[in-house]
């Protein structure tokens, strides 16, 4: 980072909001269970080395440092170096070189650490994000209407939480009907998946209820859009196809998470509707060395008032770290470039930066 050293320098040392994330492990594991962890889509044992991808080979150029090896050490020297560490002591090297000020902790996942832990291993602020779809199945097993169970659940736990955030994405897509139910239609409803066991909410109009009880919230709504794992169709994951839900939001964020390959629509929608939010957590890790591409296309359309930093870290502690990693390494060589061709000034740069960095997620989740 030599090139505009303000910038390079402001990049290095800004505090991030990690906007979206959940907990590391703290228990230990096998090496596939590592391995596993830096494939995203597949949901089985992988059959093919997990390094042996962008984000294996990102794990290895920027995580090694951390643990005292050189960059791009090979796999086995990796996994023999990280093998000898606790899974909680790897957090407490990670997670504070992420120089993350304050995460917001997805706690619908678990066998990780919960909101308490990650500040603890951390050393910065942790908050919670509920996620609607657990909320649901509590309210399953609560005694008397599933409508009002899932009000008093969902407040309760909302008050010491920042935001809700919706897995829609894997339960059935954004496309068809999204208009809110009427109250027989979710007793109905709730009445036939309580029968079945209240177990994995797939019902749409339960999932459309849960939407609009965390609309009546007023806290940022967030959505998994677009690249996850095969239980996610992709091509229902397309944020273009909640337009008439996003209709219906009112003045309540909505932050559209992850977003590839669709970063260009989600662009479109952060311009087009004044409470949509954009982030490119978890593709960035994915995409390692091409993870600067992808944050340019981020910058094309969204304004830079409703762009968001996040690793969604999940598992390995290397991830939560390398979300910042490769963040702060690539929107230096996309400002950068911006800069040097004349088309940006340094200090337009910097303030864009913190923007992402920080000041847009502080504003909208009230930090």
């Amino acid at each position: 980072m030599s090139d505009y050293p303000n910038l390079a320098h402001h990049i290095d040392e800004v505090a991030l909001i990690d906007q979206h994330v959940h907990g590391c492990w703290l228990a230990a594991g096998d090496r596939q269970r590592f391995e596993n962890a830096l494939n995203e889509a597949n949901t089985d044992p992988i059959a093919h080395p997990g390094f042996d991808s962008q984000l294996g080979f990102a794990v290895r150029a920027h995580c090694g440092p951390v643990l005292g090896l050189p960059r791009h050490v090979d796999p086995e020297r990796y996994w023999d170096q990280r093998s000898r560490i606790g899974e909680a002591e790897l957090a407490r090297l990670f997670l504070p070189a992420a120089r993350v000020s304050d995460w917001l902790v997805d706690t619908g996942t678990g066998g990780v650490a919960g909101v308490a832990d990650m500040a603890a291993v951390s050393g910065g602020r942790a908050h919670g994000v509920v996620r609607l779809e657990e909320v649901a199945e509590q309210a399953a097993r609560a005694p008397g209407g599933y409508a009002s169970a899932f009000e008093e659940i969902l407040h309760r736990r909302a008050a010491t939480a920042v935001a809700t955030k919706s897995i829609l994405a894997y339960r059935g897509g954004f496309d068809g009907d999204l208009s809110k139910p009427s109250a027989t239609q979710v007793a109905e409803a709730a009445a036939r998946w309580r029968d079945r066991g209240g177990v994995r909410l797939e019902d749409r109009v339960l999932l459309r209820f849960g939407l609009y009880e965390a609309l009546r919230l007023g806290k940022p709504v967030q959505f998994h859009v677009g690249f996850g794992d095969r239980d996610c169709d992709l091509n229902r994951a397309n944020p273009l196809l909640l337009l008439d839900f996003l209709r219906r939001s009112g003045d309540t964020p909505i932050v559209l998470l992850h977003c590839y390959p669709y970063e260009r629509e989600a662009g479109y929608l952060a311009q087009a509707f004044n409470n949509v939010y954009v982030d490119g957590g978890l593709s960035v890790n994915h995409l390692g060395a091409r993870a600067p591409a992808f944050i340019a296309r981020l910058l094309e359309m969204a304004p830079f008032g409703k762009i968001l930093y996040s690793s969604d870290g999940f598992g390995p502690a290397e991830l939560h770290f390398l979300g910042a990693a490769l963040w702060r390494n690539g929107i230096h060589r996309v400002l950068r470039d911006f800069v040097a061709a004349g088309d940006w000034s340094e200090h337009d740069a910097i303030r864009v930066v913190d923007l992402i960095a920080r000041d847009n997620a502080a504003r909208i989740y009230r930090l």
